[in-house]
């Protein structure tokens, strides 16, 4: 029987048949490939040939083209260093759920989409940097500077063992050559912007010009109290909904806990202190230092026979140091490899535990003042030291430091009294987290209760930033649970629960009523008011003057002699339309009018001043072109990248953010 299964399925028909279905399968593969985004990733750049800049993008011809991926990690990464300093800027302002939005994850992938699509295009344009430039940059990252203002080898390898993440010379190397890449054509156009001289004096003009204007302020009309009719609120209201919503609120039931209200703890007795001060002596001691130099013979480990020969280097350098009369910094200049201390001869400065690898360190702190070391092995190769001098490690005595002691203990006991009955109280919300009140009786506390309130009207703990954002979160308005401590300031935090919350909504017409004839009569009073400036216009432009009218109108004048346009006074509104308005002809003032909230004003601009720039100091002006030139250049380099992402083929999937 298993032959005749063989023989049947052999042959071209089999053949064909397995092909059709093998195509299927080929939809499995990564569909990075047939031009759609990596399954892992969350975006893709790509960039058609450039010997065939028209190539279409649709499999197979994506093949061609050149692309680059963003991937869900490198967003992740990305995303967390924005959130990080996001909270820095906003402090406890920050709302952690506002920033997890579609909206600011998108912001971020594409400055990341930006990146990729210049780095495609320094590729493409055969940009190549030399490891000279490379080795150059970093040199010049102040992160890896000595304390004799040079480059340190060990400081740079340190630093990037201990950076986040990790990373080797050869990673960091890499990851420089890419950013100095992506950076050549933006900084290039950058650098290439500039603004003429009459364009840069016409700003200069622009930007330094005053006015001589008049303000003059119409008599406050009387209050509107003519009837509003059903049909005219109807119409109003169903006109202006979204004017008349009814606010989400919250009420709340909660315990405070604060160290300030508890009671004193007990003053420590002699006993305690002094096994404080002894189990914590190192504190009031001066840090001991050490001043020290080294000769470094690098050695690769991966190689036994280099590493031999760096040991045996190292061995007979120690010993010609170790000779009567021998000059260590000579012997350090002639032979050390460690290029930031070479040239002073192998000076390290004062030492404190911490600065250096641990086996350089337990060899330096082993030694005494004017000894040199037998050879010490290091990640870096083998280093011979010399220790030059020791400062510092005396101790302060018990009497001297007890006062402080004793503050520091009575701290410590509140602290520890306010930890204590915090832990309590929140093991005790475990045991029944949607119940706030059976926890506090516990650890007899009372409950207090505060709402409704809204985020514009709440006020006592409630209008602390995190209480606020916690009492509006989803978790505890839809699960009516209790709330982790929030701390309002230090020992002093309050857990909160939900007791009762509503929804924003549309407020009902019948609740709306007052707030509806109010703005339809603000309205009527503001449609008065401009008409009454539209018939003051009317006058002036008729060829009477403000001061002329002043009496008649019982306007209240105002004048403003010399405003500036970069300043925003009276008010922002009143300077942005005086200086929008015309300039004056001979004899004939500008005017115009402009609304303050409800209510108008007119305006008259009598003179036009240019600033007198041969009072400008030429530094000054320059500083003025160079930034006009920055300026140029960064909107040259900004619709260069939006010019490149017409021409690249932009995929994002938002389902991975």
């Amino acid at each position: 029987m298993l032959q005749k299964l063989r023989d049947k399925t052999s042959g071209w028909i089999v053949t064909v048949i397995l092909g059709l279905l093998m195509i299927p399968f080929l939809f499995v593969i990564d569909s990075s490939y047939l031009g759609g985004v990596g399954a892992q990733n969350v975006a893709k750049v790509a960039a058609p040939p450039t010997w065939w800049r028209s190539a279409p993008s649709w499999w197979p011809m994506s093949f061609l083209w050149q692309h680059h991926e963003i991937s869900a990690q490198d967003f992740r990464t990305r995303f967390e260093q924005a959130r990080q300093q996001a909270r820095q800027q906003q402090g406890e302002n920050f709302d952690p759920r506002e920033f997890e939005s579609t909206e600011s994850k998108l912001a971020v992938l594409d400055q990341m989409i930006d990146e990729q699509v210049v780095r495609l295009a320094g590729e493409q344009s055969g940009i190549v940097i030399g490891d000279a430039l490379v080795r150059e940059t970093i040199a010049s990252i102040p992160a890896f500077i000595g304390a004799d203002g040079k480059f340190s080898q060990d400081q740079y390898r340190l630093a990037l063992s201990t950076g986040n993440p990790p990373r080797t010379p050869a990673q960091f190397e890499a990851l420089v050559r890419e950013n100095i890449q992506q950076s050549v054509i933006p900084t290039a156009l950058q650098n290439s912007g500039f603004v003429t001289s009459a364009e840069a004096t016409r700003m200069m003009n622009l930007l330094g010009e005053t006015r001589d204007v008049e303000i003059a302020a119409l008599p406050e009309l009387p209050a509107d109290t003519a009837d509003v009719t059903d049909a005219q609120i109807k119409q109003w209201y169903d006109s202006h909904g979204k004017d008349f919503r009814q606010p989400e609120t919250v009420s709340l039931e909660y315990v405070e806990i604060n160290a300030a209200s508890l009671p004193a703890a007990a003053p420590a007795d002699d006993a305690a202190l002094r096994k404080r001060y002894a189990d914590e002596k190192a504190r009031f001691a001066t840090p001991e230092a050490r001043q020290a130099s080294h000769i470094l013979i690098a050695a690769d480990g991966s190689d036994p026979a280099k590493l031999k020969a760096a040991e045996e280097k190292a061995t007979a350098l120690a010993a010609q140091a170790k000779a009567p009369g021998a000059d260590f910094a000579a012997l350090a200049k002639a032979n050390s490899d460690d290029t930031g201390s070479k040239g002073t001869g192998g000076d390290l400065g004062w030492v404190e535990r911490g600065a250096m690898v641990k086996p350089f360190e337990d060899a330096l702190f082993a030694m005494k003042a004017g000894e040199v070391s037998a050879p010490v092995k290091t990640e870096f190769g083998y280093h011979v030291l010399q220790l030059r001098e020791i400062k510092g490690g005396q101790e302060r005595p018990f009497e001297e430091v007890r006062d402080q002691l004793a503050a520091e203990q009575l701290k410590a006991d509140t602290e520890g009294a306010f930890s204590e009955l915090s832990g309590r109280l929140v093991d005790e919300v475990y045991k029944n987290p949607t119940s706030l009140k059976s926890a506090a009786d516990t650890v007899k506390l009372p409950v207090q209760t505060i709402g409704p309130f809204s985020r514009a009207t709440a006020s006592g703990i409630a209008a602390n930033p995190a209480v606020l954002r916690a009492a509006f979160s989803d978790v505890l308005v839809q699960d009516g649970t209790v709330s982790d401590p929030i701390s309002l300031a230090p020992d002093h935090s309050v857990l909160i629960r939900v007791t009762d919350h509503s929804p924003e909504q549309a407020l009902p017409l019948d609740k709306a009523r007052d707030q509806v004839i109010a703005a339809i009569r603000a309205d009527r009073t503001r449609q008065a008011s401009e008409m009454a400036a539209d018939a003051l216009l009317a006058k002036l432009k008729a060829g009477q003057t403000l001061q002329a009218l002043a009496a008649e109108e019982k306007l209240q004048l105002s004048p403003l002699p010399g405003l500036p346009r970069t300043q925003p006074v009276p008010t922002p509104e009143i300077n942005k339309a005086v200086f929008a308005a015309p300039t004056p002809t001979e004899g004939k003032p500008s005017y115009g009018k402009v609304a303050v909230q409800d209510r108008y004003v007119v305006f008259a601009v009598n003179k036009v001043s240019p600033p007198n720039l041969a009072e400008v100091p030429a530094e000054q002006q320059k500083q003025f072109r160079d930034q006009l030139d920055q300026v140029d250049g960064m909107a040259a380099a900004k619709d260069f990248v939006q010019a490149l992402r017409k021409s690249y083929k932009v995929q994002v999937e938002e389902a991975n953010l």
